[in-house]
C-alpha cells in the first residue's frame, strides 16, 4: 500500500524563508516514483531540486511555476490514489471555513490570524505565498519586557539596528568597522529582550521606538533584508520614519564609492563593493559584498544587489528589484521594478517590470 505524505517546501537559506518555484516537473494526478524530481527551487544563494521519497500520485497542487513559496508550506501531497482528497480546510473560530480574499495566496493559519486581528492583507499583496510568520510581522505581538533603564541617555550619534538575523549581524560588523556610530542596541520583535547578539543587547520590540527617540536616539539601520518578501523591509523603513528616525547611508571601509556617485539615505554598501562614477543609488538599496555598480548606473529605491553581482555602465535597476549572486548585466540594460534575477544569470537585454530570470540562464533565452 502506498503511504500518503505531504511535499513540504524546505528551508534552503536560514535568512530567506521564501523561494522561487523556478520549475514544476509534475502535474496533478501524475504518478511519480521514488527519486523523481518534483520541482526546482531558487533563493538568492542556492538552487535545489526536490525529489520524491517514495512513489505516489500528485494531489492538491497549490502553486504554479514562477510563484514564490515559503518554507514549511505544503506544495502538494503524494497519495496512494489520484482520487484521494487532501484534508478539509481548517475552520475559523466562528465555524466558517477560512477563505482567501481576492484570490490571494495565503495559508489557512495565516488567514485565521489575520481575521482575528482585523488585519489589512493588502499590505502583503502580490504573488507571494503568505505564511503565518509573515502575518505576525504585520502585527506587533511583542510582549517582551524592555531593557531601557530610567534616566538612561545615549550618545548623539547612537544608532539602533532593527532586525536580528544574518543581515543584522553583517551590519553590526559594518558599524563597528566604521567606528562612527555607537550601537545603542537591537530592536527585534521576535527575540527576547535582555539577550545579546554579537555582544549587542536586544532592547525589545518595535514599541520601543518612541521611547528611544525621547532618549535622544535618532539614527537607525534597517537589518531586515526582505529577500523573500520585500514588503517586510519597506514596512520597517516606514515604521522607523513614522517614529522619527533617520537612516544614514553606511559604507564599509573596504568598499569604494567614487566621489561623483550619489547615495540616498538608508543605502548599505557592504565589504569590497564598488560604486562607480556618477552612479545614483536610491533609498534603502543594498549593495552586497563584492558587488560592482559601474559608472552612470541608476538603482531604484529598495533594490538589492546580492554578493558578486556586476552591473556594466549605464544600467538601470528598478524599485524593489532583486539581482542575485554572480549576475552580470550588460551595458545600458534596464531591469524593471520588482523583477527577480536568479543567481549566475547573464542579462543581455531589458527585463520587464516584475520579470523573472531563472538562475544560470541567459536573458533573453
Amino acid at each position: 500500500m502506498i503511504e500518503t505524505y505531504p511535499i513540504i517546501i524546505p528551508l534552503l537559506n536560514p535568512n530567506e524563508p521564501g523561494a522561487l518555484l523556478a520549475a514544476l516537473h509534475v502535474v496533478p494526478g501524475q504518478h511519480v516514483l521514488s527519486g523523481d524530481i518534483l520541482c526546482t527551487l531558487e533563493t538568492t544563494k542556492s538552487t535545489a531540486e526536490l525529489a520524491a521519497e517514495s512513489e505516489g500520485f500528485v494531489v492538491g497542487l497549490t502553486s504554479q511555476a514562477g510563484q514564490t513559496v515559503q518554507a514549511g508550506d505544503i506544495l502538494f501531497y503524494l497519495a496512494g490514489s489520484p482520487d484521494w482528497s487532501p484534508p478539509a480546510p481548517m475552520e475559523t473560530p466562528s465555524g466558517k471555513a477560512a477563505t482567501s480574499p481576492g484570490g490571494m495566496h495565503i495559508s489557512r493559519p495565516a488567514l485565521i490570524l489575520a481575521q482575528q486581528h482585523s488585519l489589512d492583507l493588502t499590505q502583503l499583496s502580490g504573488d507571494v505565498f503568505i505564511t503565518e510568520k509573515m502575518v505576525k510581522n504585520l502585527i506587533d505581538l511583542s510582549t517582551e519586557p524592555m531593557t531601557l533603564l530610567p534616566g538612561q541617555s545615549y550618545d548623539p550619534n547612537a544608532i539602533i539596528v532593527y532586525g536580528a538575523g544574518g543581515h543584522g549581524k553583517a551590519l553590526i560588523d559594518l558599524i563597528l568597522a566604521l567606528g562612527d556610530y555607537p550601537i545603542a542596541g537591537i530592536v527585534e520583535d521576535n527575540t527576547s529582550a535582555g539577550s545579546t547578539i554579537m555582544g549587542v543587547p536586544v532592547l525589545g520590540g518595535g514599541r520601543l521606538l518612541g521611547q528611544l527617540i525621547e532618549r535622544g536616539v535618532h539614527l537607525a539601520v534597517n537589518a531586515v533584508g526582505g529577500i523573500g518578501n520585500i514588503q517586510s523591509r519597506i514596512k520597517v523603513f516606514d515604521r522607523l520614519s513614522e517614529a522619527g528616525f533617520s537612516c544614514p547611508a553606511l559604507v564599509h571601509p573596504t568598499a569604494f564609492v567614487e566621489r561623483s556617485a550619489t547615495l540616498a539615505e538608508g543605502v548599505q554598501v557592504m565589504p569590497h563593493a564598488y560604486v562607480g562614477s556618477e552612479a545614483r543609488v536610491g533609498f534603502g538599496v543594498i549593495i552586497n559584498t563584492g558587488a560592482i555598480v559601474s559608472h552612470d548606473c541608476t538603482l531604484g529605491d529598495y533594490a538589492n544587489l546580492s554578493p558578486g553581482a556586476i552591473l556594466a555602465g549605464e544600467v538601470s535597476v528598478g524599485t524593489a528589484t532583486l539581482i542575485g549572486m554572480g549576475v552580470t548585466v550588460n551595458l545600458r540594460v534596464k531591469v524593471g521594478a520588482r523583477a527577480r534575477v536568479g543567481n549566475g544569470s547573464t542579462i543581455k537585454q531589458d527585463v520587464p517590470e516584475g520579470g523573472i530570470v531563472h538562475a544560470g540562464t541567459i536573458w533573453p533565452a
